[in-house]
């Protein structure tokens, strides 16, 4: 079941593994997908459509054929303001940000791109929207984020946040979806578009300073006096991604003991240690990619470190190293419940239904709801930009807060604010976040968690989705009487895509991969890793003994 550990990984990538970017952008325009094969249509996942141009899974034609579909979406639902848009340092993004901007201008759309084209983070997008939206009910802004996030040199990605600020929801982006392989079937009959030079010049085509505008607000949002005020030494790695240019500003602007330890921008992401499979991923959770930073714990106080579009984040502490992103994310749910005075009295916590049981601990203490939602960060998004969600956050290293004051900050991840708020708790408390981690499981109980896969054919997949707690016979779960078969998220009622299923002292999810012929079991104990081992074995045989009788 566990994935095999390449025997390169965590070592810098040899030559034979770089991508050859000189082709992967020939074959961006020179190839044409056919939308009659599957692989090669537009298809929206939980962060937009994705996919290599060397696949025919992202080329020109889905990128034009998606800007013509949001054209028409923004028409069709009034969004008259500016589209704000952004791209990151993947070799595919700024090709795709040009055939965009092509589209846009052709269609007469207000565009805001970035100065001097610097590269942007997805929550300096979302920041932006938000931004220009306050207090406005009509002329309302939205965005286009152009990066498939921490995934592979060759991958591009392209997604769109609606004036809300945050990921589209399912039915958007299924509309767009629709839309864009009606487009690609008529051979991009119906689009309307411009030569890029014309749209660069267009007068619908203006410049937006994103990196001042979010860095001089990140003080609504942190506390940089009292990090500034402790002199704490920190460390930043920005994996070579869209916020490499912001980090030195920061520093710069807030006076802070700031190093960023690599600001090399090469779209081979040679830099880069190699991954667990042996590709090159700019995750930031991952010790194998992370290597490096690591390496440089004892440098610094408190390092961290952000993925390509800078919405994830990892963290590296001196007293731990890499902090396993479930950990962090219980630190910093009961850091700022507890430090952020002016929040709402009833603002909840949201976590996603793979994310560790400690968050739900950790809420109980503060009092706090919880607010439990299916993976995907825009479930979060409606209570962010209310109030009525504090935090919301991913297993996977996502998250979002409110601002100091209670308002909403990004309704998207933000990579860089949770960075930062690691070098608050350290500076507040004089304690890193592992040592921080290290007391709430003296008083909460210590979980042991992994995620594995396992082997699963299309139509094993498809059943796999659509399960529930009636094709699930099993009665007990490493030893403990099954309290809970779930195949519908506690907090919204929404379907999970998969099933968890819960005993007193572990449990387990199971859901598809969206890319893959396989499905992943998430599990977590608070007895000891054997009972781990347990729960992942009894896991894949519920699961498969499930899928047979389905």
């Amino acid at each position: 079941m566990s994935p095999r550990i390449d025997p390169q990984a965590g070592q810098p990538a040899p030559a034979d593994r770089l991508v050859d970017v000189p082709r992967l952008i020939t074959a961006y325009y020179s190839e044409r997908p056919d939308p009659a094969v599957p692989a090669q249509r537009v298809a929206f996942g939980t962060s937009g459509h994705r996919g290599s141009s060397f696949d025919l899974s992202f080329n020109e034609s889905h990128v034009v054929a998606i800007s013509q579909a949001i054209c028409s979406y923004r028409k069709q639902q009034g969004i008259d303001g500016p589209l704000f848009i952004g791209f990151d340092t993947h070799a595919l993004s700024a090709p795709a940000f040009a055939s965009a901007l092509e589209v846009l201008a052709g269609n007469g759309v207000e565009v805001m791109t970035a100065a001097d084209d610097e590269y942007t983070p997805t929550p300096a997008v979302s920041h932006a929207i938000l931004t220009y939206n306050r207090g406005r009910t009509a002329g309302l802004a939205d965005g286009i984020v152009i990066t498939p996030s921490h995934n592979p040199p060759d991958s591009g990605g392209f997604k769109y946040n609606p004036p809300n600020g945050g990921p589209a929801d399912t039915e958007v982006t299924g509309w767009m979806e629709a839309r864009a392989n009606d487009l690609m079937r008529s051979g991009l009959t119906g689009v309307t578009r411009v030569g890029f030079a014309v749209a660069r010049r267009a007068a619908t085509t203006h410049a937006h300073d994103y990196i001042n505008t979010y860095i001089a607000d990140l003080a609504n949002v942190i506390d940089l006096r009292l990090i500034r005020d402790s002199r704490i030494r920190m460390g930043v790695d920005p994996l070579g991604g869209a916020g490499v240019h912001y980090w030195a500003r920061i520093a710069e602007h807030y006076k802070l003991d700031l190093t960023v330890v690599n600001d090399a921008v090469d779209p081979t992401f040679r830099f880069m240690t190699l991954d667990w499979d042996g590709k090159i991923r700019m995750d930031p959770s991952s010790p194998y990619a992370m290597r490096r930073l690591i390496g440089l714990k004892d440098k610094y106080d408190i390092a961290f470190a952000c993925d390509t579009d800078h919405d994830r984040h990892g963290i590296v502490t001196a007293s731990g190293g890499l902090l396993p992103p479930n950990h962090y994310l219980s630190v910093a749910i009961d850091y700022l419940f507890r430090n952020r005075p002016l929040w709402n009295p009833g603002a909840a916590v949201g976590k996603t239904i793979v994310s560790s049981a400690m968050i739900d601990r950790v809420a109980a203490r503060l009092e706090r709801r919880l607010y439990e939602v299916p993976v995907g960060f825009k479930w979060f998004v409606d209570g962010l930009l209310k109030g009525d969600l504090g935090f919301g956050g991913e297993e996977s290293a996502g998250a979002s807060f409110l601002r100091l004051d209670g308002g909403a900050w990004s309704t998207d991840k933000d990579g860089i604010a949770p960075a930062l708020l690691s070098a608050e708790i350290t500076a507040r408390g004089g304690h890193d976040p592992a040592e921080v981690y290290r007391e709430l499981t003296k008083d909460l109980g210590e979980p042991f968690a992994d995620r594995v896969e396992a082997r699963a054919t299309p139509e094993q997949k498809k059943k796999l989705s659509k399960l529930d707690r009636a094709q699930i016979h099993s009665t007990e779960l490493a030893g403990e009487r099954i309290d809970q078969v779930l195949g519908s998220a506690p907090g919204n009622q929404a379907p999970i895509g998969g099933v968890k299923v819960c005993s007193k002292s572990g449990w387990f999810a199971a859901r598809p991969s969206g890319t893959e012929d396989i499905y992943k079991i998430y599990a977590e104990s608070f007895r000891d890793e054997a009972h781990l081992r347990r729960i992942l074995s009894e896991a894949q045989v519920i699961v498969d003994a499930a899928l047979a009788g389905a």
